[in-house]
């Protein structure tokens, strides 16, 4: 009779013991993952102006310095999760950590946009190695009970990161050189693997999966083939250029060929037979789908508040408060709201909200009241945080705990491939339209310098600082034509959202799993076991 009433720990007593401060140190490694993108959000205006300021980075050399850290990320993460399975995850981990400081260190004193690039996938490659680890490690450190709400606690840290990110990036922009914010990285990197030495256990996989180079190298050129011909289609604001047309059928074909060698392989990076449980399925594209929205949004936020508005990289951080904020209040809560309504109602409701918010951007203009952008971005982190909890416990809970790894690496390779997507996409969707919104404007410009002046706004600002006087009609002109392209794009961004919504209104259960679903989660994995 006590024997269900006090079930057997699966996690060493003394390991049970420590497991919040074990917590507190995975969600600081986190923190500087998260913390990096977001701190770049504030500082890419800074990096687009010319030097001795920035580096004179144009629209798309700007897509890439995001772009080149979160494909080499995505491209990894399976291999990296795979790789903490079989050496030990805390190893992996603070490899991971040390890459990503070095890189950042060489970031920070990046001479040009291409040297930037370079370095940004220097950090990817250690990223790829913290965050799976990370997770896959909580998963280990909290029995099946409490790791709903570890689970949620932890993605409220991606909440903090989102507030702190900004602010620190404001505060280190008025004060110091743009190289600041990624040199910021190096002390928090040095503080993690002090503690993570000191706390954390290492665990790994007793029947780990093989290495697929063959998967990985297939993987990451396809995305970069078609990332890059999304991206140079909105800098030529033309999809039917040959050279555009070409780059993105050869991406989708080797992502093709990844596919069905993926299916043929007897140690794939990413185990197809996942897909067909339609729940885990659903779970993974919300996770796409909610960051093809949100990254493509912020992208284009950020040119808003500073180029349109006039805010300084400071307040832009103080401005985005409001949506760390409903993250951080929300996220570790979620659980409550899936527990009364069901994933189904919870996740779907999240992506409304989502999607409206996304749309509300279309209403934006100059002169808005800034009160509604704040009320926009709370809302906004409030549907996220009703999405990205429930559905990062249906992924991690679907496969057994030795798989953690695989579980979260797949979670983390679809975000980062939706938010590489969105920032390509409705990268190039916003350039596309303001290019369209500007053109007519650049009749006086001399033939040379009117495609460069119409890639952004901020190469239209520029242009018209230099013109003095005569200028001022041109920077109208250019607020005009990115407020028109922003809220093209973020009609874009909502009608994404909601085909999101849609997905797991029809996908994701409707209830707590009962009992039966156990049996379909052992079904995951017949190959793994």
């Amino acid at each position: 009779m006590t024997s269900p009433a006090v079930p057997a720990r699966r996690v060493p007593e003394a390991v049970h013991r420590r497991r919040w401060a074990i917590l507190g140190v995975l969600m600081l490694s986190l923190l500087i993952v998260v913390l990096d993108n977001s701190i770049l959000n504030v500082a890419i205006k800074t990096i687009s102006t010319p030097a001795p300021t920035g580096l004179g980075a144009t629209q798309s050399e700007l897509e890439w310095a995001i772009n080149a850290y979160t494909l080499v990320f995505a491209g990894l993460l399976f291999s990296a999760g795979l790789l903490g399975d079989r050496l030990g995850r805390k190893k992996v981990l603070i490899g991971g950590l040390v890459v990503f400081g070095i890189g950042s260190l060489l970031a920070s004193f990046s001479g040009s946009p291409a040297e930037l690039i370079g370095f940004r996938a220097v950090m990817g490659l250690g990223a790829a190695f913290v965050m799976p680890a990370t997770l896959a490690v909580l998963m280990n450190v909290f029995e099946r009970d409490e790791q709903p709400k570890a689970i949620g606690i932890w993605a409220g840290g991606v909440g903090l990161a989102i507030a702190i990110g900004p602010i620190t990036g404001g505060v280190l922009l008025d004060h110091f050189w743009w190289g600041s914010v990624f040199l910021i990285n190096v002390p928090i990197v040095i503080l993690a693997v002090g503690l993570m030495l000191w706390l954390v256990p290492d665990s790994r996989d007793p029947n780990p999966g093989r290495i697929d180079p063959v998967g990985v190298v297939l993987s990451v050129t396809g995305l970069v083939l078609l990332v890059y011909g999304i991206i140079k289609g909105g800098q030529l604001a033309d999809f039917t250029d040959a050279t555009v047309l070409v780059t993105i059928a050869a991406g989708l074909a080797v992502l093709a060929a990844f596919v069905v060698f993926e299916k043929r392989s007897d140690h794939p990076s990413i185990d197809i037979t996942y897909f067909k449980n339609k729940v885990f399925s659903a779970a993974i594209a919300a996770i796409a789908l909610v960051f093809f929205a949100l990254m493509g949004v912020t992208f284009f936020a950020v040119f808003y508040t500073q180029s349109v508005r006039g805010y300084s990289p400071l307040e832009t951080g103080l401005l985005m408060i409001p949506l760390a904020a409903a993250q951080m209040i929300f996220a570790p809560r979620a659980r409550l709201l899936v527990d009364r309504f069901g994933d189904k109602a919870t996740t779907t409701a999240g992506l409304v909200v989502l999607a409206a918010t996304l749309a509300a951007f279309a209403t934006l203009d100059a002169d808005t009241p800034i009160w509604i952008l704040e009320v926009v971005f709370f809302l906004m982190g409030a549907g996220m945080a009703h999405v990205m909890t429930p559905v990062s416990v249906v992924i991690m809970q679907a496969l057994p705990r030795e798989k953690a790894g695989s579980a979260s690496a797949l979670s983390n390779t679809f975000r980062q491939v939706g938010g590489a997507l969105g920032i390509a996409i409705l990268g190039s969707v916003l350039s596309t339209a303001y290019r369209d919104g500007i053109e007519d404007k650049l009749g006086l410009l001399p033939p040379g310098a009117r495609h460069a002046a119409g890639e952004s706004i901020e190469a239209t600002l520029a242009v018209a600082d230099r013109l003095g006087p005569r200028g001022e009609a041109l920077a109208g002109a250019a607020d005009d034509a990115f407020l028109h392209a922003m809220h093209v794009t973020a009609l874009w961004g909502a009608g994404v959202a909601m085909v999101g919504a849609i997905v797991v209104a029809v996908f994701l259960p409707g209830r707590t799993p009962s009992p039966e679903g156990d049996n379909e989660e052992q079904e995951l994995v017949p190959a793994a076991e």
